[in-house]
């Protein structure tokens, strides 16, 4: 085949804010719609402390897009349109389609700001809210979807596994837990146990997603940039707490993809973590600390276990395949954010891939995404074969 299978591990889906009613269990739709309330006041205040500059390139997206990423984000006719445009075959897809704040948030904030602070019973009810939806938008053409199931693990770990029985049942292949976990106990505590052995016996993968950070950054000078340096940190921080906790040797099926939190940071954080498990002079005071931790080198378990959904990487990002590891990098392009690649997608795999070998540009684009996140390479083949980007466009 001279067509690549492109599958992004990271895209967005999710109806009006206020179309979450329905799906919210009938207890909780009071208290429903008192968030609601509380995110549209919210929402208005934002947009009307937009600057200048924000207005203009709200102004010239809606101009070059129109309603293709609000429609795209709940309409699977299309979501697929814009699938088949951008090159797209199938999409590993996460909460929070919100565009440039227009709503399409998970309900109580169970999406992308899930954390230890809220309310767990109604992030749960959100949670459950979003999954039943979510479930309903991969039904339609499910050869091309593998919807990511928000479930809180923080608060109730019984309720969780219960959570993540439903949405295996349903068809869900795949789920994300909190990036903080803030006042509960870190990822490394026995008391998960019952979820990474739930994770690995239902064949779900864990992702944890960019978007959450620290609440002590209150609003004032700096606060954006601040937020925006430091992002990648919360996202990056439950893999080396699960890796170094020795979950992935107690369960050796288990997968977890760290996705829109870039890939330039992890060569360098693996190869210290190796340095420390191999042992040298800076970490002799602490004996055979690090290799009684875990039973292989850290960067042994990249490619296996971890995985990371690098969300429209730079050539620069890609050219650290050899160390991060083929097989370890995911591509994805973010749809429908701004930030993202869209609607410029097949252009962007050309700048990013024309000089990467076809091989190794097949497993990054595709391949690697297709095995971890289970999608039927064969009932896709139709699609690749009439929307794949070609090597001639990628490489010529």
């Amino acid at each position: 085949m001279d067509r690549y299978l492109v599958i992004s591990s990271d895209t967005h889906a999710g109806p009006p804010s206020e179309a979450y009613r329905d799906y919210v269990d009938p207890q909780y739709r009071e208290a429903f719609d008192e968030d609601l309330a509380t995110k549209l006041a919210l929402r208005s205040i934002i947009l009307e402390a937009a600057s200048e500059e924000q207005e203009k390139f709200r102004e010239e997206w809606e101009e070059e897009t129109g309603d293709g990423g609000k429609l795209a984000s709940y309409d699977p006719t299309v979501r697929d349109a814009e699938l088949d445009k951008e090159g797209i075959a199938g999409e590993v897809i996460f909460p929070d389609a919100d565009v440039l704040g227009g709503g399409a948030s998970a309900p109580f904030s169970a999406g992308l700001q899930s954390s230890g602070e809220l309310d767990g019973e109604l992030v749960m009810a959100g949670a459950r809210a979003h999954n039943r939806w979510l479930a309903e938008l991969c039904s339609a053409s499910p050869e091309r979807r593998c919807g990511v199931a928000t479930v809180p693990i923080l608060h109730d770990i019984d309720g969780a596994v219960a959570e993540m029985q439903r949405v295996a049942a349903a068809g869900l292949r795949s789920m994300m837990i909190p990036t903080l976990w803030g006042d509960k106990p870190a990822y490394h505590d026995p008391m998960y146990e019952p979820i990474w052995s739930a994770a690995e016996d239902l064949d779900l993968v864990v992702n944890v997603h960019s978007g959450g950070s620290s609440k002590d950054i209150l609003p004032g000078p700096g606060m954006v940039p601040i937020y925006a340096t430091e992002a990648w940190w919360w996202a990056a921080r439950p893999l080396w707490v699960l890796l170094w906790s020795g979950a992935f040797d107690r369960h050796p099926g288990l997968r977890l993809a760290v996705t829109e939190d870039g890939a330039w940071w992890l060569p360098d954080i693996v190869e210290r973590m190796d340095e420390k498990w191999v042992g040298g002079h800076n970490t002799r005071k602490f004996g055979n600390l690090f290799r009684e931790s875990i039973e292989r080198k850290p960067s042994e378990y990249l490619g296996t276990n971890v995985f990371l959904g690098a969300s429209t990487p730079s050539r620069y990002e890609i050219s650290t395949r050899g160390r991060a590891g083929v097989r370890t990098l995911l591509w994805g392009n973010d749809f429908p954010h701004p930030e993202g690649t869209w609607p410029h997608t097949r252009e962007s795999i050309h700048d990013v891939f024309h000089d990467v070998p076809t091989d190794e540009a097949a497993q990054i684009l595709g391949l690697t995404a297709a095995e971890v996140y289970r999608f039927d390479v064969d009932k896709l083949a139709s699609t690749v074969d009439r929307i794949g980007p070609t090597h001639e466009e990628v490489h010529g």
